[in-house]
């Protein structure tokens, strides 16, 4: 168990969703006062019924007053009903509105926020501390108010009908408290390294289960479990000392109970015998003896978890805290024209003007990058690994910003432009194709979505996908599933090929995007891309050199400047870095 660093900011953001429930949440309350009420007044009903009914062997007035305590027994019941189902709906829809806005927000963090955090650790938010928050506001609140009002009820009445008797009462409750106490502070550290094993291993077994291919090609399966044992281990540890510390606590509040229940009942019969106290309130009294553990237990214990699961709701908006992506712009596109600096059409056209760029303020990435891309022809990027290549276009989709210069699309600053409008203006081919669960179809359309059938088949035509379509069992309804995993990694390229032609882009960047199929394939995705590239701006980023060789400009990079440029015949007629890598002479890194 561990508590929030800040309660009050955590309390202040959970209640903060509490406005739209507010009738529920009240009228939760009102029945959890009235069920405690009833139990409360149910038990005092004890005092009357021995000393004025049974007794005075009144049976009439004897039924009526059971009468009268089944009537209170039933209203409590009644209540505890009532109050399980409204704070059930309204728990599950604070939870509705928490993972919705925590989704909504993950979606617009910065591309760095990702690269800086494990999926593992991204999906606990959305498992294990909203679960954990789901059962608190289900169960833990009202069991906390009702626990509460129970405990204090009882006491209250406890020195109503005998304040000297109550002391003993009060010495367990105190006793019972203090081993709570104690038993929680040890529980604690162990509780906080379970939830931190959790997540390790969560983390680990989803990297495992996304890798099988990597893992099975190494054999490092008999390592790979040797190593998830050894995780697995440190949280059945961990999780046996916080559960053996925590199981501890009802059978000793139990034991305490027992003992304050023998003892109040011993001192109470010589209370009777001195006639200071007569029998029916000794009756009520030793009910409301009993009844006292279960509150001051309950109390504890939901405390603990409430506590618990404060830490992950804490957790969930630290991640809800997290600065989203800024965008300032207020230029936008509308029927291919740019609108809000004066009316221009969208082109793709691309200027970088002295940018630099550093992922780590020092550690400069790109340095005084210049170059203009025109309206289109066709530039290449080559390099070695790390030379800023892929850097070059994260900036102009504006994932990062430029740390000096400026970036220009048909003129207008990156920056003016508004984030949605300029991403809008591009399609991505690269080498690692993500296709989603759903179908062929609806994977294509993923990058238009209001492209009908007939413009989702032309894409496919034009990307040379069409034809491996129709052979599919379903063709364009069949359904793919594990990042399309049926599919060779040919077909999955030229998936997105469609996928980029269908969103008819007037720039188009192709990274690495045939450098992992066979020839054959190679020259078929060509073929697709030859179609898609026309009459557009392309940016094309490749280890094969053989590739750019028709491109109009080809930018040499390395450790984040570009050291040559110009196309492919100036540039080996210069002899220098591109010649050497074309002919072999020295190797790509």
């Amino acid at each position: 168990m561990k508590k929030p660093a800040e309660l009050r900011k955590t309390l202040r953001l959970i209640f903060g969703y509490f406005s739209g429930y507010r009738l529920k949440l009240a009228a939760t309350a009102a029945l959890v006062l009235i069920s405690s009420a009833a139990n409360i007044g149910g038990t005092y009903l004890f005092k009357p019924l021995i000393n004025k009914y049974i007794i005075p062997g009144d049976m009439k007035g004897l039924a009526g007053a059971l009468s009268l305590m089944a009537v209170m027994y039933l209203i409590g019941a009644c209540s505890t009903r009532g109050y399980n189902v409204l704070m059930a709906k309204a728990a599950q829809g604070i939870i509705h509105d928490i993972r919705k806005d925590l989704f909504n927000h993950v979606q617009k963090l910065p591309l760095g926020f990702f690269d800086t955090h494990t999926h593992g650790e991204l999906m606990s938010n959305f498992t294990n501390d909203m679960d954990t928050l789901s059962d608190a506001l289900n169960n833990s609140f009202t069991l906390l108010v009702q626990s509460f009002t129970m405990l204090t009820g009882t006491v209250v009445m406890l020195f109503l009908l005998n304040w000297r008797l109550s002391f003993i009462v009060i010495f367990f409750l105190i006793m019972m408290f203090i081993f709570i106490q104690y038993n929680g502070r040890k529980s604690k550290m162990f509780f906080r390294k379970q939830q931190e094993h959790l997540a390790d291993l969560n983390g680990y077994a989803e990297e495992m289960v996304t890798g099988q291919k990597v893992e099975k090609v190494f054999n490092r399966e008999v390592k790979d479990y040797a190593e998830f044992c050894a995780r697995n281990e440190k949280l059945r540890t961990a999780g046996t000392k916080a559960m053996s510390y925590s199981g501890m606590t009802v059978p000793a509040v139990v034991a305490l109970s027992y003992a304050n229940y023998a003892i109040s009942a011993c001192a109470g019969a010589f209370f009777v015998l001195g006639n200071l106290m007569d029998l029916g309130s000794i009756a009520s009294y030793l009910v409301y003896v009993r009844q006292s553990a279960m509150p001051m237990n309950q109390f504890t214990m939901t405390f603990h978890f409430l506590m618990s699961a404060l830490s992950g709701a804490e957790r969930i908006f630290n991640l809800l805290g997290e600065a989203g992506e800024t965008d300032d712009g207020t230029v936008f596109t509308e029927n291919g024209m740019w609108i809000g600096d004066g009316v221009r059409p969208v082109r793709g056209e691309i200027s970088f003007k002295n940018v630099s760029f550093s992922y780590i303020p020092g550690r400069p990435v790109l340095t005084d990058i210049n170059f203009t891309a025109e309206h289109g022809r066709k530039i290449a990027l080559v390099g070695s690994t790390g030379a800023g290549k892929t850097t070059i276009i994260n900036l102009v989709n504006r994932f990062y910003d430029v740390t000096s210069g400026a970036i220009l699309f048909d003129g207008i600053n990156v920056n003016d432009i508004r984030k949605d409008d300029l991403r809008r203006c591009m399609a991505f081919v690269i080498q690692d194709t993500h296709l989603f669960t759903g179908t062929v179809m609806e994977n294509i359309r993923y990058g238009n979505p209001e492209a009908s059938d007939e413009d989702v088949i032309a894409a496919s035509k034009l990307a040379n996908a069409h034809y491996f379509i129709n052979r599919l069992p379903d063709e364009y309804n069949t359904v793919l599933h594990g990042d399309g995993a049926n599919l060779s990694q040919g077909q999955r390229q030229l998936i997105a090929i469609a996928r980029a032609a269908v969103a008819k882009p007037p720039l188009l960047v192709l990274d690495e995007a045939t450098s992992s199929v066979d020839t054959r394939t190679e020259k078929l995705i060509d073929k697709g891309m030859d179609a898609l590239m026309e009459g557009r701006t392309v940016f094309v980023i490749a280890h094969r050199l053989s590739t750019v060789r028709s491109a109009d400009l080809i930018l040499v990079m390395e450790n984040g400047r570009v050291v040559e440029r110009g196309d492919h015949e100036s540039l080996i007629a210069l002899k220098g870095r591109y010649y050497d890598l074309y002919t072999g002479n020295v190797e790509l890194s």
